[in-house]
């Protein structure tokens, strides 16, 4: 089995040098070497919930900070989080239900015996300043009078209960353990269907002979739109290119492949083509816990024509997009410059890029951000593969998958140290 850190290591060089492209594959990635390090973490005889958070925050915390842009890292690594919280609380339930159901079972079987000698309060009271938790069901159960009256005994007892209660140390871990990685491979298994769980709902919103518009390449709606087409739906599709990396052309390409209606459009013609829309259907990068949408450039550009003109404005997204931090939140990075030579020419342009006022700054300055930001007011509707959702109840979702200890991976752990 390779080493959990030469796996880390590996990872983290692939997140440094954007060598993942999708937030599906990192989210993906991810997962996958979290239950690694999950695997092969070993488990002390006290706190293996509290082991297991340490470890993967350790890990997440260096994850994060590769590439802070990619949310979906950040987002994976709280939902192991919550999930190893969440089995630990589930063991420690069940066993409190299991003792609680033992006792009244034995205090059953104890009124059917005859002459059977009863433990007196002095004893529970010693037992339990004996130790600082409540005394164990064996205690409670044991024979007071012949224990009392053979001290020798005393320690036999005392080593096999203590080899009991090891064993139940060790079989709990194994069980914490086992369950957490059964949970990340569900997790893991979402993640990969996401796309055609999020397709199965295109029937109930796409209808006959609708435009629908959309920015960019996405395989998310690629999918979307083709699981309509094949239930029958006959439709058309407008695709904005998504300047400067024109990822529209990719997914013009392969619609056209697949048999749909495409039109392609310029990112400038939106507020034009928008008039005859029926429902715009795009992609997001992330969506954070206020209902907001971290998009492809130019996709705020669309939902404020959407909303000129009353047309519904449909985010489909999975749930490891789905963020628990919100826009303004210190640690969330919102957005990233990329190269300058995705808009020009450098040979064409190096005139303009002349040292030439002598002040030390060129002439012409180039900016190209990744991604834009929607607010949740522009957006009519979240399909996510639990279903759709409206943007006001985004907060409660992300709730159910994510625990309020572990929002801020960094801070707990810094403090932890």
């Amino acid at each position: 089995m390779p080493d959990t850190q030469a796996l880390v290591n590996d990872f983290l060089n692939k997140l440094k040098k954007r060598k993942i492209e999708g937030s599906q594959a990192t989210a993906r990635q991810t997962a996958e070497l979290l239950r690694s390090v999950i695997s092969q973490q070993r488990m002390p005889y006290t706190n293996q919930a509290g082991a297991l958070i340490d470890a993967v925050k350790a890990v997440g915390e260096q994850l994060i900070a590769a590439n802070p842009v990619e949310l979906a890292v950040g987002n994976i690594v709280r939902r192991v989080l919550h999930i190893i919280r969440e089995e630990d609380l589930s063991l420690t339930t069940a066993a409190i239900g299991g003792l609680n159901l033992s006792a009244v079972s034995d205090d059953e079987n104890d009124d059917d015996r005859d002459g059977d000698s009863t433990l007196s309060a002095a004893a529970v009271a010693a037992a339990a300043r004996s130790t600082l938790r409540p005394p164990s069901l064996q205690t409670l159960l044991e024979d007071t009078p012949v224990s009392a009256a053979v001290p020798q005994t005393s320690s036999s007892g005392g080593d096999s209960e203590g080899k009991s209660k090891s064993a139940d140390k060790s079989s709990r871990s194994r069980k914490l353990k086992h369950d957490v990685i059964e949970a990340v491979n569900e997790l893991i298994q979402d993640i990969v269907t996401c796309h055609e769980q999020i397709a199965e709902q295109a029937v109930e919103h796409i209808h006959q002979n609708e435009v629908i518009l959309t920015l960019g390449s996405s395989r998310t709606v690629l999918e979307f739109l083709f699981a309509a087409k094949e239930k029958k739906r006959s439709f058309r599709v407008f695709v904005a290119e998504g300047a400067p990396r024109y990822q529209g052309h990719l997914l013009a390409k392969e619609l056209v492949a697949r048999g749909l209606q495409t039109t392609l459009i310029t990112d400038s013609a939106v507020f034009a083509m928008i008039s005859r829309v029926n429902m715009v259907i795009v992609g997001a990068h992330a969506v954070m816990a206020n209902g907001g949408v971290i998009a492809p450039v130019g996709m705020n550009l669309v939902a404020l024509a959407a909303q000129k003109h009353a047309v519904p404005f449909v985010v489909l997204a999975g749930s490891h997009k789905l963020c628990p931090l919100y826009p303004h939140n210190p640690e969330v990075l919102l957005n990233e410059l990329r190269s300058p030579s995705e808009l020009l020419d450098f040979g064409e342009f190096s005139d303009c890029m002349d040292f030439g006022s002598g002040s030390g700054s060129p002439l012409l300055h180039v900016v190209n951000p990744a991604f834009d930001y929607v607010p949740p007011k522009l957006v009519s509707l979240f399909i996510t593969d639990t279903g759709g959702h409206n943007p006001s109840y985004m907060y409660r979702l992300i709730a159910d998958y994510y625990s309020a200890d572990d929002l801020v991976v960094q801070r707990r752990a810094t403090a932890g140290n």
